[in-house]
């Protein structure tokens, strides 16, 4: 990588920041692309997202990432949201504009990108969700925006659920989603889901745990998503397959979160041939074989 005096960074700010894979997918593609531009994580102390972002504009930052607990917080300092961004209520991308940061929220599409990449459609789909945090929320957002048939919000707080749940059926405009308790997994009525896994159960380090363990529940499921990405293969992946349905780790999504914040920044057009070679630095960075 040169770096002279015309080279732009861009970079990630959160709290812990040091685990974040958001280098390889950015350099690997400014480097394909021929892009002078650096990609660098910065660890923003607690109270500070405001500092953050006013610094990261007067030094000419061509763009940041935000990652947790930044979200929601860096908000109220942007010159302007994206609707998507705004509906959901959190951001995760800043595009340099004049006079400020615009934020736009690109873990949805990035979600949705992987899915066609992967082959799976969502239109028309009787959707399972596993969650109700601030995650659960933005994929049963996505979930009508898409087009679904259904969704059903499942958590082991079940107000928390009917509240995400009441939230989707305004902006559908009918009763598109219900909310329950994971006891209630055993009395779904479909036999076809596309489930998501939208907890941090299962995450590193404590990998062999799963928000339901029942086999009867992932015979209900015909495919399977765990927005968790480390490890690459989680215990809800597990439990899919074991009982027949096809089974996705978080990584494409994270994947393509970072493509498509990289396109905002720079007007590239990132092909499959290039995102293949970013996903293969960012396994080589997680020693994924």
């Amino acid at each position: 990588m040169k770096i002279d005096g015309y080279t732009r960074v861009c970079g990630v700010m959160g709290n812990p920041v040091e685990h974040t894979m958001s280098p390889a997918i950015h350099n690997t593609l400014a480097e394909a692309l021929g892009e002078n531009l650096a990609y660098v994580p910065f660890r923003v102390p607690t109270g500070a997202a405001g500092e953050a972002v006013r610094g990261a504009y007067a030094l000419n930052l061509l763009g940041m990432n935000v990652t947790v607990p930044y979200k929601s917080e860096v908000i109220p300092f942007l010159k302007e949201t994206d609707p998507l961004a705004e509906t959901i209520g959190a951001v995760n991308t800043l595009v340099r504009t004049e006079g400020g940061f615009k934020g736009y929220n690109t873990d949805m599409p990035g979600l949705y990108r992987a899915m066609c990449e992967d082959g799976v459609k969502i239109e028309g789909e009787d959707v399972l969700i596993l969650g109700a945090g601030g995650v659960a929320r933005a994929v049963a957002i996505l979930a009508v925006d898409k087009g679904v048939r259904q969704v059903h919000i499942l958590n082991r707080t079940p107000e928390k659920a009917l509240k995400i749940a009441d939230e989707v059926n305004d902006l559908a405009g009918r009763a598109l989603a219900k909310g329950c308790g994971l006891e209630d997994c055993a009395s779904l009525p479909g036999e076809s889901y596309l489930a998501i896994q939208a907890t941090n159960v299962g995450m590193f380090p404590k990998t062999e745990e799963a928000v339901i363990e029942d086999a009867a529940f992932y015979r209900k499921i015909r495919i399977g998503y765990d927005l968790v990405f480390n490890p690459a293969r989680t215990r809800f992946m597990a439990l899919v397959e074991e009982n027949g349905g096809r089974a996705f780790g978080g990584l494409k999504m994270l994947l393509y979160q970072g493509i498509i914040a990289y396109e905002l920044w720079t007007g590239a057009r990132v092909d499959s041939g290039l995102a293949e070679r970013a996903y293969g630095a960012m396994k080589e960075a997680m020693h994924i074989s």
